[in-house]
């Protein structure tokens, strides 16, 4: 027989707020270090990023862009420079220049045709002999060493080193535009200076290579000549026509940009909080200054953007963990609330829980005086069960029995596994003579049932002792009756209902 309860009636509501206590202090402290890690972690990823863009920048992006657009000029100028050179050794153009220039339409077509089938900006052919300058339209001038605009003419005459040059002049046969001449030395066959020919490319082309280049590497790319004049922009860029010793933040390297040096130059400067990294080198091929300008700033910038990102993928992830562990741990906690509180064989309420619930339901009763009954019961013979077809059988009559007591009694009553063979059902708001009934249909119900025992088939039964709680009756006094009332259904001859 069970004694007093050994709960208070407080008890199962403090223990669950113990635990509920536990619980979020667990779950702050796994978001304290969940949201230090994270936050360790993405910026010391942050700050190793930026010192590694702006070494990377500085010693590597930047030089190795120049030297790129240098090459990529270079390659851009080959084509001309061939076309060029094509023109000077054409037996046509040495031929006609040592005929005595007869018939000057002949050499105005050829130049017209090689305008128009290289698509130059213009094509010309200077004769050392009568100093006549020719171009695709018929004979522009005469050049004279006077002249300040014939002084690339005597340059190329003198030349010793070299065939052809580069430079950037005003074409007067195209309206005075800024142009890049590619200028090549004519030989006769036996080796001697008798003319310069050429082609002319404006600087139009060359804008839309700085575009393409710009566009490619997306930083600042321009030219500037030896008195520091930005002569060749990208669209991104200033205004075409300054000067850098004027522009503010780069007049404070104008000096080191111009230096007439082949090999790269790194340089930096501050201009409105932002560090600007410069890269310059001069041209000789077109004698200016190719710089590369990149702002940290800009890269930093994105890298913050990414280590926002990081935060918010922190959060989310901090905010993942501490949903899947609430609902974990909520998980344990009604998985040991339930091992705690249900027989493990059947399912059913254990005899601890039972005696917990039962305190409320006293309580419940006095309050809407209303009846309250238990019926306790057991299963006849069982031990010939376990020694005829083993314990494996016995516990599936003890599920069975379970099984069927549920299926048989009212939603509302309590079913629990009050021992090895016991079970005790506890009905709230039911008389003596109603629990009798619900206690007699459950013995039919388990008379009827197959348990589906192999041979020798053992007959299935229980005994049932009902009894009504009494007001101010004590819990042990109230499980008492009911047990002797068990008792003299046993001593009835069993599979019978007595009540007390």
């Amino acid at each position: 027989m069970p004694g007093p309860a050994s709960a208070r009636p407080g008890q199962p509501i403090l223990v669950p707020m113990r635990l509920l206590s536990i619980k979020y202090r667990l779950l702050i402290l796994l978001t304290l270090i969940l949201g230090a890690g994270f936050m360790a972690t993405s910026l010391a990823s942050y700050l190793a990023s930026r010192q590694a863009i702006e070494h990377g920048i500085a010693d590597q992006t930047l030089p190795l862009t120049g030297d790129n657009i240098y090459s990529e000029i270079q390659k851009d100028m080959l084509r001309p420079v061939f076309i060029s050179s094509l023109m000077a050794h054409d037996t046509f153009v040495r031929d006609w220049i040592l005929a005595g220039e007869s018939n000057p339409a002949q050499i105005v077509r050829y130049l017209a045709e090689v305008k128009k089938k290289y698509g130059a900006i213009t094509s010309f052919l200077v004769s050392d002999k009568s100093s006549k300058y020719y171009y695709a339209e018929g004979t522009l001038k005469s050049v004279s060493p006077e002249a300040t605009r014939d002084i690339w003419y005597y340059r190329v005459r003198a030349m010793q080193n070299s065939d052809y040059e580069t430079n950037v002049d005003i074409d007067m046969a195209n309206r005075d535009s800024m142009t890049i001449f590619i200028n090549h030395r004519v030989y006769d066959y036996d080796g001697q200076f008798i003319g310069a020919t050429g082609i002319g490319l404006t600087l139009d082309t060359m804008s839309h290579i700085i575009d393409r280049y710009q566009a490619r590497f997306h930083r600042n790319i321009y030219f500037v000549d030896g008195a520091g004049a930005l002569v060749l922009a990208g669209k991104t860029m200033r205004d075409g026509h300054a000067n850098i010793r004027k522009l503010p933040g780069v007049n404070t390297i104008a000096d080191q940009i111009i230096n007439h040096r082949s090999e790269p130059t790194h340089l930096s400067y501050q201009q409105d909080r932002a560090q600007i990294l410069v890269n310059s080198r001069y041209i000789p091929e077109l004698g200016w200054y190719l710089v590369v300008e990149q702002n940290v700033s800009d890269e930093v910038r994105s890298l913050q953007g990414v280590f926002i990102l990081n935060l918010a993928i922190s959060f989310g992830v901090t905010l993942l963990v501490l949903v899947l562990t609430l609902l974990t741990v909520n998980r344990y906690q009604r998985r040991i609330e339930r091992i705690a509180s249900t027989d493990a064989l059947t399912g059913l309420m254990n005899r601890k829980s039972l005696e917990l619930l039962f305190q409320r339901a006293m309580l419940l009763s006095k309050r809407n005086a209303q009846p309250m009954s238990a019926i306790l019961f057991d299963i006849d013979f069982f031990k010939r069960v376990n020694d005829t077809h083993g314990h494996l059988w016995g516990d599936k009559v003890i599920c069975g029995v379970a099984d069927v007591a549920r299926a048989t009694v009212r939603e509302s009553d309590v079913i629990t596994r009050w021992g090895g063979e016991e079970y005790l059902v506890l009905l709230n708001n039911c008389s003596l003579a109603q629990a009798v009934e619900v206690a007699e249909n459950l013995r039919a119900a388990v008379e009827r049932h197959d348990f589906g025992l192999p041979e020798p088939q053992l007959p299935v039964t229980i005994s049932l002792g009902v009894a009504e709680y009494r007001p101010e009756e004590s819990e042990s006094a109230f499980f008492s009756r009911a047990d002797s009332a068990l008792y003299q259904a046993k001593q009835g001859g069993r599979n019978g209902v007595h009540a007390s």
